[in-house]
């Protein structure tokens, strides 16, 4: 039998694929509402009907029927009159014209459909081209590293989706949930990108320290804001859909520092790296020399990625600010505003954390690049393209 040789990150690769899968098979506790007589599937507007629609000036009201012809499922290429019942509100509500495609429940009763109801426009299949385009950009300029990049990327999203998410709806401690899977998905990810050597285990221990900071700031000062969890999104449903007992504050705090947990690796595997090959170009280098590099860089990483997140919390909420400024409200009332409070509390506590991984991040990788030059561990030996047989 032929030889095979395999590297570490080659055989990382392998097993996060492996946690992926299985992490997909993995029972929630929470499955999909499925009801006896229901499916749900694809549909095309042929006609509507939009006489039971009435105006009120800006928004509409009522019951858009449209004649539709399913486009999979048990009942492919057969026609029916769905239902799309609009709320009045913007936000939620959709008109349909003719071409356009829908996701649909049908109700049947055997061979006959009873009943269509519209739920939206049918987006998966622009999602899915989208995501293809970007996988595509990302391999072609990056290679092997963004390929990995897409697998931290997939498993980033089933982690919160299957472990995350349903631990947060079981009741189990948010801020303790949450800081593990954070640091779970920091190794996992700057291992996979990164390997295994040392500008890796700095960039986990400098994302790591920023990520404790930024959480115990977020306990302390998410309590003394005063902050009901309720400000999120949908939140309050989830109460009255029998999830009364959840604390949406914790919840909200311990998203403070999910959110901010990307910026964090991305600084400190940018200061790991770039003082990294400061010392590799001049192995002479004293650690206090390192330290005093990392700190330039960290301060110049500083200046753009502080804003980033600024950027990235309010961009949500522009309409909430032209509001304020048509109606001329007071700058003070503003900024004391719950909405914006939280957005205060969201940047700064990020920004916190970012402010400390920079100088953290330097002095780990000041003190580990400069120690033992040319002594090299197994590890790192493979990182650095030397194989191991299997």
């Amino acid at each position: 039998m032929p030889k095979k040789f395999f590297t570490t990150n080659s055989v990382t690769s392998i097993v996060v694929l492996l946690l992926i899968a299985v992490l997909c098979f993995l029972p929630t506790g929470f499955q999909s509402a499925v009801y006896n007589g229901s499916a749900r599937a694809v549909v095309e507007i042929v006609e509507t009907n939009n006489s039971n629609l009435y105006d009120t000036g800006i928004i509409k009201q009522g019951e858009q029927k449209c004649s539709v012809r399913v486009l999979d499922g048990k009942f492919r290429n057969k026609t029916a009159e769905g239902t799309n019942n609009l709320v009045g509100k913007l936000e939620m509500d959709k008109i349909f014209v003719p071409g356009d495609k829908a996701l649909a429940v049908i109700d049947y009763e055997g061979d006959n459909i009873k009943y269509v109801t519209l739920i939206d426009h049918y987006r998966i299949n622009l999602e899915l081209i989208l995501f293809a385009g970007f996988i595509i950009l990302l391999i072609a300029f990056a290679g092997w590293t963004g390929a990995k990049a897409i697998l931290s990327f997939i498993l980033a999203v089933v982690v919160m989706w299957k472990v995350l998410v349903p631990a947060l709806l079981k009741g189990w401690n948010p801020i303790w949930i949450s800081l593990f899977i954070v640091a779970f998905l920091t190794i996992v990810i700057i291992t996979l990108v990164g390997g295994y050597n040392r500008k890796s285990f700095a960039a986990i221990a400098g994302t790591l320290s920023g990520t404790v900071l930024s959480c115990i700031l977020a306990v302390i000062f998410g309590h003394l804001f005063k902050i009901h969890g309720a400000i999120m999104a949908f939140s309050e449903s989830l109460l009255y859909s029998g999830y009364g007992h959840l604390n949406l504050t914790e919840i909200f705090i311990a998203a403070t520092f999910i959110a901010s947990a990307g910026a964090l690796m991305d600084v400190a595997v940018d200061i790991a790296a770039a003082v990294y090959e400061l010392v590799e170009k001049n192995p002479r280098m004293t650690a206090r020399e390192a330290i005093k590099s990392g700190f330039n860089i960290g301060r110049v990483v500083m200046g753009t990625m502080t804003t980033t997140l600024l950027l990235a919390y309010s961009g949500g909420y522009i309409g909430l600010l032209m509001v304020f400024m048509a109606q001329g409200t007071p700058i003070i009332n503003i900024l004391n505003l719950k909405y914006v409070s939280a957005e205060i509390f969201h940047t700064l506590v990020g920004s916190f954390g970012l402010v400390a991984v920079a100088p953290l991040t330097a002095i780990i990788s000041g003190v580990m690049f400069t120690g033992k030059e040319g002594v090299k561990s197994p590890l790192e030996q493979e990182a650095a393209g030397e194989n191991i047989q299997m």
